[in-house]
């Protein structure tokens, strides 16, 4: 009777990478992201209105900045040679 087949450590996390590197879809929920953006919003005057193009618009503008960030952040824990980033490190 043969073992089921096991992939390596780190090649389902590899393969969980790459597909969200091609994907173009948004990583953020739209209504979770859009609450706190409201909220801001209206923070910083009461009665603006938005439409929803424009939230859509700085959800895509935090994620490239976050993805960014975290590019920067591996490439920092690759070259001083350590597994993991951690929160130090960004």
């Amino acid at each position: 009777m043969e073992k089921p087949h096991s992939y390596g450590p780190g090649s389902v996390a590899l393969r969980e990478i790459r597909r969200y590197q091609k994907s173009m879809e948004s990583l953020i929920c739209n209504l979770p992201f859009q609450c706190p953006v409201r909220k801001i919003a209206h923070n910083f005057k009461a009665d603006l209105r938005s439409e929803s193009s424009a939230v859509m618009a700085v959800q895509e503008a935090v994620e490239l900045n976050l993805d960014g960030l975290l590019e920067d952040t591996n490439l920092c824990a690759i070259l001083a040679k350590c597994l993991r980033v951690i929160h130090e490190d960004i």
